[in-house]
């Protein structure tokens, strides 16, 4: 077999350009000890895992499932649930009430009539002041409905005592109400459906008699 001889030259030459490879690609794999070396080249795909230096991820987690939230308030419209001013109120009431555990007055402000949310601002601001807590769930009930010469529908409601805030410091509630305490709320038609446009009078309105969901 005749062999051919390489010049000197040009050996230097392709030792100088092996080396540059080596320092330039750093996609191939390092040897432990640090130097690249010299491999033969093989057409057989290698059955060995590439190694490689980034850190081992954390194995994969399946998140639990969240537990369902707790309904704050139950709004209970009984007989006068096919008004439109008190299916308004059951939507818009979950949010007001919202607003008074949380003793934030933000949403009010945001999303209710002005005259609804000077009604009822200094009460949560009242409750922040002085650390009373409201602690759902929260329970009203709807027991009477009619309009007014306003144009607006006076929605009558009782609420619960749970409805109510807690005096931590006199260990008491700040009204005492056994067997619940009227709330009457005047209902207006607006662009965005029937929302609450401010408090009434609850003189007349009995809550001796009913029966609480919560």
């Amino acid at each position: 077999m005749r062999r051919f001889a390489i010049p000197a030259a040009v050996v230097g030459v392709l030792l100088m350009s092996a080396c540059g490879k080596d320092s330039k690609d750093g996609g191939l794999p390092v040897p432990a000890g640090g130097d690249s070396g010299t491999t033969a080249s093989s057409s057989t795909p290698s059955t060995q895992p590439t190694e490689t230096t980034s850190a081992p991820t954390a194995p994969a987690t399946t998140a639990k499932p969240t537990a369902p939230a707790v309904q704050q308030v139950i709004v209970k419209a009984g007989n006068f649930a096919s008004n439109p001013a008190v299916q308004g109120l059951v939507t818009s009431y979950p949010l007001y009430f919202k607003a008074l555990v949380d003793r934030d007055d933000t949403i009010l402000k945001q999303r209710f009539p002005s005259f609804f949310y000077a009604d009822v601002a200094q009460g949560i601001a009242d409750a922040k002041r002085n650390g009373w807590v409201m602690k759902p769930p929260g329970s009203v009930v709807v027991v009477g409905a009619h309009s007014t010469n306003d144009g607006t529908v006076a929605v009558q409601t009782c609420r619960s005592q749970t409805t109510q805030y807690w005096d931590p410091k006199a260990r008491n509630w700040t009204v005492v109400t056994p067997k619940g305490s009227p709330e009457v709320i005047e209902m207006v038609q607006t662009g965005m459906g029937w929302l609450p446009y401010r408090l009434a009078t609850s003189k007349g309105v009995n809550c001796a008699g009913v029966h609480y969901p919560a």
